[in-house]
Protein backbone atom coordinates (compact mmCIF):
# COMPACT_ATOMS: atom_id res chain seq x y z
CA UNK A 1 0.00 0.00 0.00
CA UNK A 2 1.58 3.43 -0.93
CA UNK A 3 0.54 6.08 1.01
CA UNK A 4 -0.18 8.96 0.01
CA UNK A 5 0.92 12.62 1.42
CA UNK A 6 -1.34 15.80 0.93
CA UNK A 7 -0.14 18.62 -0.95
CA UNK A 8 1.04 21.55 1.22
CA UNK A 9 -1.32 24.51 1.04
CA UNK A 10 0.72 27.59 3.07
CA UNK A 11 -2.27 28.13 5.62
CA UNK A 12 -1.23 26.85 9.02
CA UNK A 13 -3.55 25.33 10.84
CA UNK A 14 -5.12 27.43 13.99
CA UNK A 15 -2.86 27.35 17.17
CA UNK A 16 -5.23 25.79 19.49
CA UNK A 17 -6.49 27.51 22.74
CA UNK A 18 -5.66 26.42 26.04
CA UNK A 19 -6.08 24.23 27.40
CA UNK A 20 -5.93 22.35 24.47
CA UNK A 21 -2.35 23.55 23.63
CA UNK A 22 -0.38 20.90 26.17
CA UNK A 23 3.31 22.12 24.57
CA UNK A 24 2.51 25.87 25.24
CA UNK A 25 2.21 28.26 28.91
CA UNK A 26 1.57 31.02 29.98
CA UNK A 27 0.73 32.84 33.04
CA UNK A 28 -0.90 36.26 33.92
CA UNK A 29 0.00 38.24 36.40
CA UNK A 30 -0.96 41.66 38.25
CA UNK A 31 1.66 42.63 40.90
CA UNK A 32 -0.11 44.77 43.53
CA UNK A 33 1.58 46.33 46.70
CA UNK A 34 -1.02 44.40 48.76
CA UNK A 35 -1.91 41.61 46.66
CA UNK A 36 -0.04 39.12 44.15
CA UNK A 37 -2.62 38.00 41.77
CA UNK A 38 -1.94 35.20 39.05
CA UNK A 39 -3.65 33.39 36.12
CA UNK A 40 -1.97 30.13 34.35
CA UNK A 41 -3.34 29.35 31.03
CA UNK A 42 -5.56 26.69 31.22
CA UNK A 43 -6.59 26.97 34.95
CA UNK A 44 -10.07 27.93 35.88
CA UNK A 45 -8.74 29.78 39.28
CA UNK A 46 -7.00 32.78 39.98
CA UNK A 47 -4.13 32.45 42.75
CA UNK A 48 -4.64 35.77 45.00
CA UNK A 49 -2.27 36.11 47.64
CA UNK A 50 -0.59 38.66 49.82
CA UNK A 51 2.38 40.73 48.09
CA UNK A 52 4.79 39.83 51.24
CA UNK A 53 7.34 37.28 51.75
CA UNK A 54 9.72 36.13 54.37
CA UNK A 55 13.38 35.48 53.77
CA UNK A 56 14.60 35.21 57.46
CA UNK A 57 12.39 36.34 60.78
CA UNK A 58 10.17 39.53 59.14
CA UNK A 59 8.25 40.41 56.45
CA UNK A 60 8.99 41.77 53.75
CA UNK A 61 7.22 43.79 51.41
CA UNK A 62 8.77 44.08 47.62
CA UNK A 63 6.26 46.01 46.57
CA UNK A 64 5.26 49.93 47.84
CA UNK A 65 3.16 52.12 45.84
CA UNK A 66 2.56 50.10 43.16
CA UNK A 67 6.84 49.99 42.51
CA UNK A 68 8.86 46.99 43.13
CA UNK A 69 11.84 48.00 45.21
CA UNK A 70 13.29 44.70 45.77
CA UNK A 71 14.10 42.68 43.09
CA UNK A 72 15.27 39.81 44.90
CA UNK A 73 12.61 40.06 47.10
CA UNK A 74 10.22 39.58 44.41
CA UNK A 75 12.18 37.17 42.44
CA UNK A 76 11.57 35.24 45.85
CA UNK A 77 7.42 35.37 46.27
CA UNK A 78 6.94 34.67 42.74
CA UNK A 79 8.85 31.30 42.63
CA UNK A 80 7.40 30.59 45.85
CA UNK A 81 3.46 31.15 44.43
CA UNK A 82 4.48 30.04 40.83
CA UNK A 83 7.81 27.95 40.67
CA UNK A 84 6.31 24.59 41.87
CA UNK A 85 3.35 25.25 39.93
CA UNK A 86 4.69 24.97 36.07
CA UNK A 87 5.93 21.93 34.58
CA UNK A 88 9.40 20.77 34.81
CA UNK A 89 11.83 22.89 32.24
CA UNK A 90 8.38 24.62 31.64
CA UNK A 91 8.90 28.27 29.95
CA UNK A 92 5.43 30.61 30.13
CA UNK A 93 4.97 33.15 27.62
CA UNK A 94 4.25 36.03 30.54
CA UNK A 95 1.87 39.21 30.92
CA UNK A 96 1.96 41.81 33.44
CA UNK A 97 0.35 44.48 34.49
CA UNK A 98 2.01 47.66 35.54
CA UNK A 99 0.74 51.05 36.58
CA UNK A 100 1.20 53.73 33.81
CA UNK A 101 3.41 56.27 35.11
CA UNK A 102 6.05 53.63 37.09
CA UNK A 103 8.08 54.21 33.55
CA UNK A 104 11.12 51.83 32.03
CA UNK A 105 12.26 51.19 35.51
CA UNK A 106 9.75 49.33 37.19
CA UNK A 107 8.85 47.52 33.38
CA UNK A 108 12.93 46.39 33.69
CA UNK A 109 12.62 45.70 37.75
CA UNK A 110 9.63 43.42 36.75
CA UNK A 111 11.08 41.50 34.03
CA UNK A 112 14.26 40.36 36.28
CA UNK A 113 12.77 39.29 38.88
CA UNK A 114 10.36 37.08 36.58
CA UNK A 115 13.66 35.40 35.19
CA UNK A 116 13.24 33.46 38.14
CA UNK A 117 10.16 31.75 36.27
CA UNK A 118 12.29 31.27 33.00
CA UNK A 119 9.98 33.05 30.68
CA UNK A 120 10.03 32.99 26.71
CA UNK A 121 8.90 35.93 26.56
CA UNK A 122 7.20 38.74 29.26
CA UNK A 123 5.31 41.66 27.79
CA UNK A 124 4.00 44.51 29.77
CA UNK A 125 0.16 45.80 29.61
CA UNK A 126 -0.96 49.03 31.39
CA UNK A 127 -3.10 48.54 34.00
CA UNK A 128 -5.77 50.60 33.09
CA UNK A 129 -5.43 49.26 29.24
CA UNK A 130 -6.12 45.87 31.22
CA UNK A 131 -8.97 46.83 32.88
CA UNK A 132 -10.52 48.06 29.59
CA UNK A 133 -9.98 44.84 28.12
CA UNK A 134 -11.63 43.19 30.95
CA UNK A 135 -14.55 45.26 31.09
CA UNK A 136 -14.90 44.73 26.80
CA UNK A 137 -14.64 48.94 26.35
CA UNK A 138 -15.10 50.56 23.67
CA UNK A 139 -11.56 51.65 23.03
CA UNK A 140 -12.91 53.80 20.09
CA UNK A 141 -13.83 55.71 22.28
CA UNK A 142 -12.30 57.98 24.84
CA UNK A 143 -12.32 56.21 28.00
CA UNK A 144 -11.67 57.35 31.43
CA UNK A 145 -10.03 54.62 34.11
CA UNK A 146 -9.87 55.06 37.97
CA UNK A 147 -7.45 52.47 39.19
CA UNK A 148 -8.17 52.79 43.20
CA UNK A 149 -5.66 49.59 44.42
CA UNK A 150 -4.59 49.25 48.10
CA UNK A 151 -1.65 52.21 48.31
CA UNK A 152 -2.10 53.81 44.83
CA UNK A 153 -4.98 55.37 42.89
CA UNK A 154 -4.25 56.36 38.96
CA UNK A 155 -6.48 57.59 36.42
CA UNK A 156 -5.73 57.10 33.09
CA UNK A 157 -7.57 58.48 30.02
CA UNK A 158 -7.39 56.26 26.90
CA UNK A 159 -7.72 57.25 23.62
CA UNK A 160 -8.15 54.35 20.73
CA UNK A 161 -6.66 51.83 23.25
CA UNK A 162 -2.93 54.20 24.10
CA UNK A 163 -2.87 56.14 27.31
CA UNK A 164 -3.07 59.94 26.35
CA UNK A 165 -2.45 61.48 29.64
CA UNK A 166 -2.48 60.02 33.56
CA UNK A 167 -2.16 61.28 37.10
CA UNK A 168 -1.52 59.42 40.35
CA UNK A 169 -1.58 59.82 43.69
CA UNK A 170 0.15 57.81 46.53
CA UNK A 171 -3.33 57.27 48.48
CA UNK A 172 -4.98 54.04 48.44
CA UNK A 173 -7.66 51.77 50.47
CA UNK A 174 -5.03 50.86 53.04
CA UNK A 175 -5.08 54.78 53.86
CA UNK A 176 -8.49 54.26 54.90
CA UNK A 177 -8.27 53.85 58.56
CA UNK A 178 -7.44 56.99 58.69
CA UNK A 179 -9.67 59.66 60.03
CA UNK A 180 -11.16 61.37 56.13
CA UNK A 181 -9.10 59.39 54.27
CA UNK A 182 -12.49 58.44 51.96
CA UNK A 183 -12.97 62.11 51.70
CA UNK A 184 -9.48 62.73 50.78
CA UNK A 185 -9.16 60.26 47.76
CA UNK A 186 -12.22 61.80 46.84
CA UNK A 187 -11.04 64.46 46.27
CA UNK A 188 -7.89 63.88 44.98
CA UNK A 189 -9.62 61.60 41.96
CA UNK A 190 -11.47 64.78 41.19
CA UNK A 191 -8.91 67.53 41.47
CA UNK A 192 -6.61 64.83 39.05
CA UNK A 193 -9.67 64.70 36.42
CA UNK A 194 -10.13 68.18 36.69
CA UNK A 195 -7.06 69.06 35.96
CA UNK A 196 -6.47 67.05 33.00
CA UNK A 197 -9.45 68.36 31.50
CA UNK A 198 -7.96 72.25 32.03
CA UNK A 199 -4.71 71.08 30.03
CA UNK A 200 -6.52 68.91 27.30
CA UNK A 201 -6.67 70.87 24.29
CA UNK A 202 -9.39 68.54 22.62
CA UNK A 203 -12.29 67.67 24.15
CA UNK A 204 -11.37 63.54 25.03
CA UNK A 205 -11.00 64.03 28.48
CA UNK A 206 -14.31 66.15 28.52
CA UNK A 207 -16.11 63.17 26.57
CA UNK A 208 -15.08 60.48 28.21
CA UNK A 209 -15.83 62.02 31.99
CA UNK A 210 -19.28 62.09 30.40
CA UNK A 211 -19.97 59.03 29.42
CA UNK A 212 -18.84 57.50 32.75
CA UNK A 213 -15.33 56.57 34.12
CA UNK A 214 -14.67 53.52 34.89
CA UNK A 215 -13.95 51.96 38.45
CA UNK A 216 -11.66 49.52 39.22
CA UNK A 217 -9.52 48.29 42.09
CA UNK A 218 -10.12 47.12 45.65
CA UNK A 219 -11.53 50.70 46.56
CA UNK A 220 -14.51 49.86 43.54
CA UNK A 221 -16.06 47.43 46.33
CA UNK A 222 -16.24 50.70 48.67
CA UNK A 223 -19.86 52.33 48.11
CA UNK A 224 -18.78 55.35 50.40
CA UNK A 225 -15.68 56.20 47.71
CA UNK A 226 -18.35 55.49 44.67
CA UNK A 227 -20.63 57.72 46.49
CA UNK A 228 -18.15 60.44 46.76
CA UNK A 229 -16.75 60.23 43.56
CA UNK A 230 -20.10 60.41 41.98
CA UNK A 231 -20.56 63.47 43.55
CA UNK A 232 -17.25 65.28 43.21
CA UNK A 233 -17.45 64.33 39.41
CA UNK A 234 -20.85 64.75 39.44
CA UNK A 235 -21.50 61.98 36.84
CA UNK A 236 -22.32 58.72 37.39
CA UNK A 237 -19.12 56.78 37.38
CA UNK A 238 -19.18 52.93 36.08
CA UNK A 239 -17.96 49.84 38.48
CA UNK A 240 -16.69 47.01 36.64
CA UNK A 241 -17.47 43.41 37.46
CA UNK A 242 -15.29 41.96 40.07
CA UNK A 243 -13.17 45.12 40.38
CA UNK A 244 -10.40 43.51 42.31
CA UNK A 245 -9.05 41.42 39.58
CA UNK A 246 -10.02 43.11 36.54
CA UNK A 247 -6.38 43.95 35.62
CA UNK A 248 -5.85 40.20 36.41
CA UNK A 249 -8.57 39.19 33.31
CA UNK A 250 -7.53 41.82 31.11
CA UNK A 251 -4.02 40.27 31.37
CA UNK A 252 -5.56 37.34 31.02
CA UNK A 253 -6.90 38.72 27.43
CA UNK A 254 -3.63 40.05 26.18
CA UNK A 255 -2.00 36.47 27.22
CA UNK A 256 -4.51 34.38 24.90
CA UNK A 257 -4.66 37.16 22.11
CA UNK A 258 -0.37 36.85 22.38
CA UNK A 259 -0.52 33.25 22.56
CA UNK A 260 -2.47 32.08 19.22
CA UNK A 261 -0.46 35.42 17.42
CA UNK A 262 1.65 34.51 14.32
CA UNK A 263 4.66 35.47 16.14
CA UNK A 264 4.52 33.27 18.74
CA UNK A 265 4.09 30.06 16.81
CA UNK A 266 6.99 27.84 16.81
CA UNK A 267 8.60 28.66 20.02
CA UNK A 268 7.95 25.68 22.09
CA UNK A 269 9.59 24.88 25.49
CA UNK A 270 12.07 22.47 25.97
CA UNK A 271 10.26 19.13 26.55
CA UNK A 272 10.96 17.86 29.89
CA UNK A 273 12.96 14.15 30.37
CA UNK A 274 10.94 11.36 31.27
Amino acid sequence: MTAVRRPRTGVRAAHPPWPRCRRCYGLALDLGSDRTRAWIAGHRTILDVPTVTFPGAGAVHPFQRGAVIDVTATARMLDRLLGHRLPPLARPLVVVTTPVLDGPTHRDRARTALRVLRPRAVLTVPTARAVALATGADLTRPLLVVDLGARLTEVVLLVDGVVLDARRTALGTTDLSCPGASADIGEAVTAMITSMIRQDRTSHTADALAAGPLLAGGGALRPDLVRLLTDGLHTPVRTVPAPHTAALRGAATVLRSAHTHPSTRGIRPPRPDR
